[in-house]
């Protein structure tokens, strides 16, 4: 009988062992497909970024050479033949548009101005851009081969003055820049032309070579190494390349500019990374259900023996007495534990209440207008507009980089602030507010009245946290004219003595002013509110040196005031006087 339950418990250990390979490597298989597509799109999303970016660099330059062969001061250099004054105006012109380099050649194609002073009295007679130029009336492309490695990329147009062709301005497109920013990612991109030849990449080796037979370009591995890439790659989907011998997923996207293409790489080892994060987890599963059979095993081995130790009376009687005085111990301890532990949790919970509070209050408008952009991304990506999609992401971007701002910052709100104060724009920060509640007002049927001043109304302040109270201020308005028929907010900023800015509303009005600033106090219903937003905002303005008021209006509705000291620039190592 104990032979049998030995081979069946073994066998047991068999099963789990073989389900336990069997799931970690289904799940191996499945998460690795999944995080490889997410990849797969991320990377094509890059690839329309890196795509806009070099149109837009083009387009950029190809208008400047139209400008120049228009410039009357050029015309009238090339005229006379005096060129003591081109190139400081090229070079003026350089800083201002942003190129590579600009070039002024005579009509021998010899150099009379350019940006560079060492090239003046090159002769570029022969050059693709100088014989092109001059057999169009319009601006052309060249790509030429630099004399220091990779392509040089130029735009150029002939200069004509009534009829006579005076010479050709040449523009260099400063692509290489792109090519600079591109080298500092993980992946690996290379821009081919309409011929299949590589002019710009971030590998060097690379260039000039067709994407067959730069991917070819790779050291031959030790056995090591070879070793180490076939254990690194074994639960990897298979390769579409290998850049600097780590197998990598290739995309590719057309640019609308020549018949160019771009090609980008993208590594395994992020994917890698997350499927074993998962798969450690799996296996720790499975080891705890291992364990706790070896558990159960040597639990039924530890009754046994305790079995023979009950034949003994003298020894039963003292374990006996042992256990007991171990149990009260223990039970003391834990009495004493949990005890410890209340007080300690009690103090981490009203922390953790206060705080999740006001975060929840302050990162409530960033994520409701997250959720609006991401609904019109969708659809825009659905009617396959990406480019307009990139532009809400960027909006999602720019939201995210405001919260972290916003948690930072309100560890700010418990004490007095003070380090990053600058002087603020009043107008500028209700815009930037009426910026961030957009989602919401445009999903509701509400008149909204702006009362602005001329000239700026500066504060010293905080502009992010001053954002934060008129965010607050006019959502508390929407929410108060929420049952109105004919809802209307009307925001006025003006400057006397003080800063004002007043946000008022038609609505029920507040019932209960003297409450109104306290915390956890609150009108709305339950889940709406939190009680905080007048409590922290009060605070706020407190803390820039002026004070948040409110009142109700004679003719329905409430008011609220804040008024802030104005900024003095004679002033500006000391802090603003508080209103009185």
């Amino acid at each position: 009988m104990p032979g049998r339950v030995r081979l069946v418990n073994r066998l047991g250990i068999l099963v789990l062992l073989v389900a336990a390979v069997g799931a970690i490597w289904w799940t191996n298989q499945w998460l690795t497909d999944r995080f490889s597509e997410n990849t797969r799109v991320r990377s094509e999303l890059r690839s329309a970024l890196y795509t806009g970016n070099l149109l837009s660099e083009l387009q950029r330059t190809a208008v400047v050479p139209l400008l120049l062969a228009r410039d009357p001061a050029l015309i009238g250099s090339l005229s006379s033949k005096e060129y003591s004054t081109v190139s400081a105006r090229l070079i003026a012109a350089q800083k201002e548009i942003g190129a590579a380099s600009i070039r002024l050649l005579d009509n021998s194609g010899r150099t009379v101005g350019a940006t560079d002073r060492k090239l003046l009295g090159t002769n570029y007679v022969l050059q693709p851009f100088y014989v092109e130029a001059l057999r169009t009336n319009d601006t052309v492309f060249t790509v030429a081969e630099a004399e220091t490695g990779g392509y040089d990329f130029a735009y150029s147009r002939a200069v004509i003055h009534e009829g006579r062709t005076l010479g050709v301005i040449v523009v260099g497109a400063d692509l290489n820049r792109l090519e600079r920013s591109w080298s500092g990612i993980l992946d690996a991109v290379a821009v081919t032309d309409s011929e299949g030849r590589i002019i710009l990449s971030t590998e060097p080796r690379w260039r000039g070579l067709t994407l067959d037979d730069a991917l070819a370009v790779r050291s031959a591995p030790s056995a090591i190494e070879r070793a180490f890439q076939v254990t690194a790659d074994w639960s990897t989907r298979p390769a579409d390349a290998y850049v600097r011998g780590k197998a990598v997923m290739q995309s590719e996207a057309r640019i609308p500019f020549r018949g160019w293409r771009m090609t980008l790489f993208t590594t395994f080892d992020s994917i890698r990374e997350r499927v074993n994060a998962f798969l450690a987890l799996e296996i720790m599963g499975f080891a705890i259900l291992l364990a706790a059979g070896f558990y159960l095993l040597s639990r039924r081995a530890r009754v046994q023996s305790a079995r023979y130790r009950r034949e003994s009376a003298d020894l039963r009687a003292l374990n006996a007495r042992l256990t007991r005085e171990i149990a009260e111990r223990e039970r003391v301890q834990r009495e004493l534990r949990v005890a410890e532990q209340t007080v300690q949790q009690a103090s981490k919970l009203a922390a953790l209440g206060e705080m999740s509070a006001g975060v929840s209050h302050e990162l409530n408008q960033p994520l409701a207008a997250m959720k609006t952009y991401l609904a019109g991304a969708r659809l825009l990506l659905e009617r396959d507009r990406g480019d307009e999609a990139l532009t809400s992401f960027q909006r999602i971007d720019d939201l995210l980089e405001r919260m972290g701002t916003i948690t930072r910052q309100l560890k700010s709100y418990a004490r007095k602030g003070g380090e990053s104060f600058e002087a603020v724009d009043l107008r500028v920060a209700l815009s930037g507010a009426l910026t961030m509640m957009e989602p919401q007002l445009r999903h509701r049927r509400v008149r909204l009245q702006r009362s602005l001043p001329r000239e700026p109304v500066m504060v010293h302040c905080d502009r992010i946290r001053l954002e934060q109270v008129i965010i607050n201020l006019i959502r508390n308005a929407l929410d108060a004219t929420r049952t109105v028929r004919d809802p209307s907010i009307e925001l006025v900023v003006d400057k006397l003595s003080h800063a004002h800015l007043s946000v008022r509303d038609n609505g029920p009005g507040v019932p209960d002013l003297e409450k109104l600033f306290e915390p956890f106090w609150t009108t709305k219903g339950p889940g709406e509110g939190t009680g905080l937003g007048l409590a922290i905002s009060s605070g706020i303005v407190a803390d820039f040196g002026g004070r948040l008021t409110a009142h109700n209006r004679d003719s329905g509705g409430a008011v609220f005031d804040v008024e802030l000291p104005l900024y003095e620039p004679q002033a500006r190592g000391a802090r603003p006087l508080a209103a009185e």
